[in-house]
């Protein structure tokens, strides 16, 4: 889970942002991309999913230098209809492809009630959360998810079949914030995690759960997004390029009147409210709501970038000779 830690410095964002982009751009990325790059990355470290904030730069500014990944791609339509989209991500990071598909689904779902996207040819495309809540803005639920290259062996565990699995919900509210579920389908229960066996010891109904919702995410994440499981098949100019996503987008005002769905969701959040917390919470709260706390008060605070996010960003900084905020 996504902890922030005690032994914290705070940095404004604006900072973070910066120094984002100076990596992309000593990497070769382009001047729109790495803005957008910015953003994405560091609105995330906003909410406190660090695992898929501004760390990650380190990873890609890498990759992209040492010729993983496209540092300049140009995002194609490769198929379209009124309900669909197919996008190839033209070897670059999966950010670009994917939040392309995310704004144009906006305008297929308002015209017809529900839209899907596929993505192809791109990397790593960063957290789901990112392209649910750009339906949830709209007032439209989503669903989003992905899947990468697998490497299957008959020697290995059959959970190594449900990959990385990221996937997200997204449900809009009124006033309340809204519900954003956002998290991998695998990662506690997978092969080599810590606690699975004993996990697997106690409930193995839940491991099965889990296990079939990652097949689901690298099935329509994976296998739409043109990742073929025998990576023999795959024609790839990138190495790096080895991801695809998949979302859905519905127009809730096509099923119901929007404002009615959104007084539901406010009362039901607020009964949540009042209920008694899991142990050892304060609070009773719905995925999405912490988020929504940490980016409102962190915007104002800044960032709380612990030692190991910053040793992450310094090293890449020296290796690319730029200058870190610390």
């Amino acid at each position: 889970m996504n902890v922030p830690p005690t032994d914290s410095i705070r940095v404004p964002s604006e900072a973070l942002q910066t120094l984002v982009a100076a990596l992309l751009e000593r990497a070769g990325v382009g001047e729109t991309d790495r803005a957008l790059l910015a953003m994405l990355l560091v609105r995330n470290d906003l909410r406190g999913v660090f695992s898929h904030g501004s760390r990650q730069v380190a990873t890609y500014a890498r990759d992209i230098r040492d010729g993983k990944l496209n540092p300049r791609p140009t995002v194609a339509v490769v198929s379209e209809s009124p309900a669909t989209l197919v996008l190839d991500g033209d070897g670059g990071l999966g950010y670009f492809a994917s939040y392309r598909a995310a704004q144009q689904l906006i305008a297929k779902t308002r015209e017809i009630g529900i839209s899907v996207a596929v993505t192809r040819n791109h990397g790593h495309f960063g957290a789901a959360g990112i392209y649910s809540r750009i339906a949830v803005a709209a007032n439209f639920f989503g669903y989003v998810t992905s899947g990468h290259q697998l490497q299957l062996a008959a020697d290995q565990s059959i959970m190594r079949a449900a990959g990385g699995s990221p996937h997200s919900f997204g449900v809009p509210a009124g006033t309340m914030p809204p519900l954003i579920l956002d998290f991998g389908a695998v990662h506690d229960v997978g092969d080599g995690a810590p606690h699975a066996k004993e996990i697997y010891d106690l409930a193995p109904g839940l491991v099965f759960r889990h296990l079939g919702l990652g097949a689901v995410c690298q099935s329509i994440g994976g296998f739409l997004g043109g990742v073929p499981v025998d990576e023999g098949r795959a024609n790839r100019r990138f190495s790096g390029a080895n991801q695809g996503s998949f979302m859905i987008f519905v127009d809730i005002n096509r099923l119901m009147p929007v404002g009615e769905f959104q007084r539901e969701m406010d009362d039901y959040i607020r009964r949540i409210s009042e209920m008694r917390p899991l142990p050892g919470y304060d609070e009773a709260l719905l995925p999405g709501a912490i988020e929504a706390q940490r980016e409102q008060s962190w915007a104002v605070e800044g960032v709380p970038v612990g030692p190991n996010h910053r040793k992450a960003l310094s090293d890449v900084a020296r290796e690319l000779d730029v200058t870190t905020p610390w």
